[in-house]
């Protein structure tokens, strides 16, 4: 059953009627429902406020990086470990093709049911995790084929473990390594973007954002706890920290939206998943056609400029 969050309930009684209608073969009523229901979708879904994307980044049915990897990867075979710790199942890596084109994708795996939840830590990699990704992505400089990264974790891990492993080292060689990999390389933030847990596989030619994604350097409850100590600042601290994928482009953090199927990616996993292949797709097309130095070159102008402002 779909799972409806509280500003989406308007949408749950026209559905039911709309399911009703089809199963009577009642057309008078199944066309004065579509379209009762096409007014519902632009009125919930026309103007979300920031807070109401940060749940829609982290909705429930939302697809996660295995599933856009089934729905636009063939012939994937999945790589496992770091060659120094163990396998981290929060982060995934496959080598296969899309549309024919041989690559490599890298993504940030939550999990779904408490079980498998557990077993990918809720999506919070350890370091054996980046220095997986660190070494598919190597592979993939090493055959010439493109990377695809799929960021979707609300951090690294914390973990008492995690730290003695090098947490922090492994996620700073990251972002060096990334920089000046030879590989192309290109990052979707499919759903929440958190901290320098994202920003470990989000170092990239190319950094897009789904419509109703976030990336913000902490998350919500962690801003609000720590400026206001009071939980129920979470909305306020959402638009204060301007995380949405429209803000951050305006102020050149990334360089595309891609934008999702009206209702959600949650609502239309196979037209989010097209979307992303699209992009991927024509992302490749575009930097193919520059030398590896010129595409390395603006890699770095790129780089060299976030944080810059002007009074």
């Amino acid at each position: 059953m779909a799972f409806y969050l509280d500003f989406e309930q308007p949408l749950k009684g026209i559905e039911e009627e709309l399911e009703l209608a089809k199963i009577r073969k009642d057309e008078k009523a199944l066309e004065a429902r579509s379209a009762e229901m096409e007014r519902a979708i632009n009125k919930v879904y026309g103007n979300l406020s920031d807070y109401q994307r940060l749940q829609l980044a982290r909705h429930q049915d939302r697809p996660y990086s295995l599933d856009y990897i089934k729905l636009i990867m063939q012939n994937a075979y999945e790589l496992h470990g770091d060659r120094h710790y163990k396998d981290d199942s929060a982060i995934v890596c496959f080598v296969g093709e899309i549309d024919g084109v041989a690559c490599v994708v890298i993504g940030e795996e939550k999990g779904r049911g408490t079980k498998t939840k557990i077993a990918r830590n809720f999506g919070m990699p350890h370091p054996e995790g980046y220095r997986k990704a660190l070494r598919a992505a190597r592979f993939a400089e090493k055959f010439n084929l493109p990377v695809l990264m799929l960021v979707d974790t609300p951090g690294a891990y914390p973990g008492v473990g995690a730290e003695e492993r090098g947490q922090s080292e492994a996620i700073a060689k990251n972002l060096y390594e990334f920089s000046g990999i030879e590989a192309i390389t290109i990052s979707v933030v499919i759903g929440e973007g958190g901290s320098g847990g994202a920003l470990a596989i989000a170092v990239a030619d190319r950094l897009a954002m789904l419509s109703n994604s976030v990336f913000s350097v902490i998350s919500p409850e962690g801003c609000a706890a720590i400026l206001w100590n009071d939980p129920s600042k979470v909305e306020t601290a959402t638009k204060a920290l301007k995380i949405t994928p429209e803000i951050l482009k305006s102020y050149g953090l990334i360089d595309d939206i891609i934008a999702e199927p009206v209702m959600g990616a949650h609502r239309d996993k196979k037209g989010a998943a097209e979307a992303i292949k699209e992009y991927f797709l024509q992302a490749v097309s575009d930097l193919s056609a520059q030398s590896n130095a010129e595409r390395l070159a603006n890699r770095y102008a790129k780089l060299m400029k976030l944080g810059k402002f002007s009074s």
